[in-house]
């Protein structure tokens, strides 16, 4: 019986033990900057649907070639929508750009971590 207990207890402490582990970040900039990149990155095709949708009417943006650059985009803010590890609201400031990275304009994009274009505002275009 006293064994039975004994090994219950050993049991138990080793359950309760804390792991702690260690990020692999195998990237050419710190963590910080490669998830911010790899956050901007994984919501392209968002982006690009606000992208399209504010410059479609003006007649002077290029109909081919308007894109945008991850890593001039700049996060104004990240809003958690509901608990912890739930849904979270990115806010973008983009910079378009067309040919070799001839500069067109600023927009302010909203999207959310489920891949969805909730807002979008053009601030300026540059002529």
């Amino acid at each position: 019986m006293k064994k039975i207990v004994l090994m219950l207890l050993v049991g138990m402490s080793l359950a309760n033990t804390t792991v702690y582990s260690k990020t692999i970040n195998e990237a050419d900039t710190e963590l910080c900057e490669t998830v911010k990149m790899a956050l901007i990155s994984s919501n392209r095709n968002p982006v690009d649907k606000a992208i399209t949708e504010i410059y479609k009417n003006d007649k002077n943006a290029p109909k081919e070639g308007l894109s945008w650059a991850a890593w001039e985009t700049e996060i104004l803010k990240i809003k958690q929508v509901y608990g912890i590890g739930g849904l979270y609201e990115i806010t973008l400031k983009v910079s378009p750009y067309y040919g070799a990275h001839n500069g067109y304009g600023e927009d302010e994009v909203v999207i959310n971590t489920s891949g969805e274009l909730i807002s979008y505002k053009h601030l300026k275009t540059y002529h």
